[in-house]
Order: C-alpha cells, then sequence, then structure tokens
C-alpha cells in the first residue's frame, strides 16, 4: 500500500483527498469535510437548480476521482479519500438559509451520519464497491442530515 501523500503530486489524487486535508494522521473525514466549508461559500448564493448541478457534477467527478485514487491507493475506501465527504456535505446545505448556524450544524449532522452509518447506509457501505461505492454513502449520509437540517431550521 502506497502512503496517500505520495499521490498529492497528481491533481486528479490531490482533488480526491480533498487539498491533502485526508492526508492527515486523524480524522481526516472531519478535516476533509471542514474543506468543504469553503466551498459551499462561494456556492451559496447560486440559485438552486445552479447549486444542484454543480453538486451533481462534483458527485459524478468524485465517483471517477475517488475509484482512481482508491485504486493507486490500492484500498477500496482509504481513510484519506475525503471527495466523497466534500460531496456530502454539499448536498447537506442544499437550500439552507445563509449565516454559520446552518454551517455549523450541517457539519455536526453530516459527520454524524458519517461517522454512525444507520441503515442503509452501512449495508451499502459494505455492498457497493468501486468509486461509487466511496461516493455513495456519503451523500446518503448527506441526505439524511439535509433533512435533518431542514426540518431543524424550519420546524423545531
Amino acid at each position: 500500500m502506497i502512503a496517500p501523500v505520495k499521490l498529492l503530486k497528481n491533481p486528479l489524487h490531490l482533488l480526491a483527498l480533498g487539498l491533502g486535508s485526508g492526508c492527515l494522521p486523524r480524522a481526516p473525514g472531519t478535516f476533509g469535510t471542514l474543506v468543504a466549508i469553503p466551498l459551499y461559500l462561494l456556492l451559496q448564493s447560486l440559485a438552486p437548480w445552479w447549486y444542484a448541478l454543480v453538486t451533481l457534477v462534483l458527485l459524478v467527478l468524485g465517483i471517477f476521482l475517488c475509484g482512481h485514487t482508491a485504486r493507486a491507493l490500492g484500498v477500496h475506501d482509504h481513510p484519506a479519500i475525503v471527495w466523497d465527504e466534500i460531496v456530502g456535505y454539499l448536498i447537506t446545505l442544499f437550500m439552507a438559509p445563509p449565516g454559520w448556524v446552518p454551517v455549523i450544524l450541517g457539519f455536526i449532522l453530516f459527520r454524524l451520519f458519517d461517522i454512525l452509518k444507520p441503515w442503509p447506509i452501512r449495508s451499502i457501505d459494505r455492498q457497493v464497491a468501486g468509486g461509487l461505492g466511496i461516493m455513495l454513502d456519503d451523500v446518503l449520509a448527506g441526505v439524511f442530515a439535509w433533512g435533518c437540517l431542514q426540518f431543524l431550521l424550519y420546524f423545531a
């Protein structure tokens, strides 16, 4: 198995590894999600359909990036691969109102769902291989976190 930091010179791996945040020794998924915050702040003023389109493009790109980097590392869903966390967090904040409360609450909710992996997230994580499998569990964690965030922001 190759060390993830050795792949950072390749732009495709650099993206999959969250600009290097996934190479940190502790909590790479959390640091990868932190990388998503500035990206979200850039995208938040887009019309919802543009935001959704950009997120969808990043998701499809992520299937390729994550699969490519996993093959280079020789490990399916290596912890250093954090592009999936970036996309999952963007899904969490889809149509969130502006402000730091949704950013922070969305971060907490996404990390909880990504770490705990309630059904069906855990099943999908174990059963779907390749780049799609790497992306899909975080997409679902993002959808679950999105639903909770919307409820908390608008109904609680």
